[in-house]
């Protein structure tokens, strides 16, 4: 799990900082001048992303997980170098698009090994601490903007990948599969290629009632979960009335400590009441998840900074409660065979959710109504709170499929 954290924190780092180094690109590559231009160099990620997701999971649970995931590290870290030699918009973009696929097939495979290795008494502790390594690396992103500014956009290119590349050849001697499941490198065992097999994974998942419902229970939180990540500095800003060059630090920190906070203290808390009762997962996650209720209305309507930030670290906390025991109560419903499937499914309805209401919300800050459109998130997520305690009930705490 500690090799799987710096592989984590170096995923969501190099596909955050191109975000931050717009203003030091532009002057080579006119292009990113253009709103417009760079809304398609960000969206071509999240698209191919999140259609590469269920691919990935589906791969994952018949590959070598370990030679899956070095084989990912080293491609997005080859892509984040080249990326310091583009010239052109086109180059970008394709690059993008690569780094998309390649990322995309590093949670499913990440996360399932993780579950592997830790049963019930200290799984969602785990997936929290790998957890807290995304959100690492999304703040260390933003330090691609300080190496721009004070050398070069290329130069921050180059370190990142060269990083990466490098720990790629650290995971290939430390990093193992679970002994039992163990297969030669880079081979995948017979049954990877084999098209029923990939049918029947799906036809199992497809036909398990509790995974539509963990399904839609996923996705509805990422609705106000992306809105945070991409529209709470603008929100800041606005109701705040204080210019971005602040309200951009405040949010992403506020948020990512408060999330940080909320995997480990949902991880330890998830982890202990499951041994009690069946359902502690799920009561931990509906904890979390409520607490972002109070927090959306807040932060929609609050208007002084002890408000707005008390909101946001509410938010943040009850997320990162949420955030950490996805994967563990999937493991309470869904046979290891097919998780790393799952939850590739899952990163899918999660990422395109995500990609819709950032869209929808561009919209409502050019109409005036932002604040408004993020309490109304809180609507929906009392929606799949209800319905996630009213229906998922979990039989074991490490499901096996006979």
């Amino acid at each position: 799990m500690a090799l799987l954290w710096v592989v984590a924190l170096l995923n969501y780092m190099d596909r955050q900082m191109l975000s931050t180094m717009k203003p030091s690109m532009m002057t080579d590559i006119q292009e990113l001048q253009s709103a417009t231009q760079f809304g398609r160099l960000m969206a071509v990620f999240l698209w191919i992303y999140g259609c590469m997701s269920p691919v990935a999971g589906m791969i994952a649970d018949r590959m070598s997980k370990k030679w899956l995931i070095v084989g990912s590290l080293f491609v997005w870290s080859a892509v984040t170098f080249s990326m310091g030699y583009a010239q052109t918009f086109n180059q970008l973009y394709w690059l993008r698009a690569i780094m998309g696929v390649s990322e995309a097939l590093y949670i499913p495979a990440g996360l399932a090994l993780i579950a592997e290795f830790h049963d019930a008494s200290s799984r969602s502790l785990a997936v929290g601490i790998h957890m807290t390594g995304l959100y690492m690396g999304q703040a260390l992103g933003g330090f691609g903007a300080t190496i721009a500014h004070s050398f070069s956009w290329q130069l921050a290119f180059h370190s990142f990948g060269v990083v990466g590349i490098v720990y790629a050849g650290i995971l290939m001697l430390f990093l193992r599969d679970k002994p039992s499941e163990r297969s030669l490198p880079g081979a995948a065992t017979v049954n990877a290629v084999k098209p029923a097999a990939l049918l029947k994974g799906l036809s199992i998942l497809f036909t398990n009632i509790a995974f539509w419902i963990i399904l839609f229970y996923f996705a509805i939180p990422s609705l106000p979960g992306w809105a945070v990540k991409n529209w709470l500095p603008t929100l800041f800003a606005e109701n705040l009335q204080i210019d971005m060059a602040k309200a951009g630090p405040l949010a992403t920190i506020t948020i990512a400590a408060s999330s940080l906070l909320g995997v480990l203290f949902g991880g330890i808390l998830s982890d202990r009441w499951v041994q009690q009762h069946i359902r502690g997962r799920i009561y931990t996650s509906a904890i979390g998840l409520g607490l972002t209720i109070p927090a959306l209305l807040f932060i929609g309507y609050g208007h002084s900074l002890f408000s707005v930030i008390a909101a946001a670290f509410c938010f943040g906390f009850g997320f990162g409660m949420f955030d950490a025991n996805n994967m563990p109560i999937l493991c309470q419903f869904v046979s290891s065979k097919y998780r790393a499937t799952a939850y590739g499914l899952m990163n899918m309805v999660g990422v395109f959710a995500g990609a819709f209401i950032t869209d929808l919300l561009g919209k409502s800050s050019d109409a005036g109504s932002l604040g408004k459109d993020f309490a109304m998130l809180a609507a929906i997520v009392v929606v799949a709170l209800i319905i996630q305690l009213s229906f998922l009930r979990p039989k074991a705490n490490d499901f096996v499929d006979r």
